[in-house]
């Protein structure tokens, strides 16, 4: 579905303050997919996403895109163009909707992908079919159409937009912490409408997260990433036999032979 081949993104390049964010990053990913993806900050998580959805172009290498029109480099398209089937949330829960419009232009935003005249189409009949949309929420939000998104808690506007994102039918969808900002309850909550969407729309999904609980119990591969790689690719078989402490145990593991393989090197 995805396949990235090569791929490097240096910042300053040949300056003194170079710094390389991806290195060489080799990544092939199925149709269906649900990859967790762990690491420190800076290891080139949200790089990666960064690269995938085309806000930021890679040094080298290139991204491939496989769906029903074929095999299609998208390297140097613009985000625009793959925000047709790439989607993408964010931890913070106020990044995904335009919080001084109301619920039901926000949906109308999402639906019309940027139609601007929103009140003509705005029917009773449009107006039901959003409220049946948003009743899978369970927030009572059917009910607000007419508020303004600003006047919601963190966790229903991230669970809208979730739902927003996901009407739009993307291939893939790019979760960069989105539930790391909110509260036990609400987060849970994100979790289990992620995975009814995940199921409900065939979406193949790769989700950042520094909670490696969650890491472990969601989906069918796990990726480290470490200084712009990735270090580690365990799949689900695998990945159902670990613990929290096993993954710390192997990258240890991988750190030590890092550092043994440098001094060889220098000595």
């Amino acid at each position: 579905m995805i396949q990235i081949e090569n791929l490097s993104m240096i910042f300053s390049h040949g300056t003194p303050n170079e710094n390389i964010a991806l290195k060489n990053i080799d990544l092939n990913v199925s149709g269906g997919d649900f990859i967790t993806i762990i690491g420190s900050n800076g290891a080139g998580k949200s790089t990666l996403y960064n690269v995938i959805a085309g806000s930021r172009i890679p040094s080298s290498g290139r991204i491939f895109i496989e769906n029903g029109n074929g095999r299609r480099d998208i390297t140097r398209d613009a985000e625009y163009k793959r925000a047709r089937y790439i989607g993408r949330i964010f931890q913070n829960p106020l990044l995904g909707t335009a919080g001084k419009m109301s619920l039901a232009d926000n949906m109308m935003i999402c639906h019309k992908k940027g139609y601007k005249s929103l009140k003509i189409s705005l029917n009773s009949k449009m107006k039901e079919q959003f409220r049946e949309q948003l009743r899978v929420l369970g927030m009572g939000l059917e009910n607000r159409l007419g508020d303004n998104v600003d006047l919601f808690s963190g966790g229903q506007r991230q669970a809208l937009t979730l739902l927003m994102t996901v009407m739009s039918r993307p291939s893939l969808l790019l979760l960069d912490e989105h539930t790391a900002a909110l509260d036990p309850h609400n987060a849970e909550l994100i979790m289990n409408l992620t995975l009814k969407f995940a199921a409900e729309y065939k979406l193949t999904v790769m989700m950042i997260t520094h909670n490696m609980n969650q890491a472990l119990q969601y989906g069918n591969r796990l990726l480290m990433m470490d200084s712009g790689e990735i270090i580690l690719d365990i799949d689900s078989a695998e990945k159902n036999k670990l613990t929290s402490a096993d993954i710390v145990r192997r990258f240890k593991d991988i750190k030590k032979q890092e550092l043994a393989n440098d001094e060889m090197l220098l000595s």
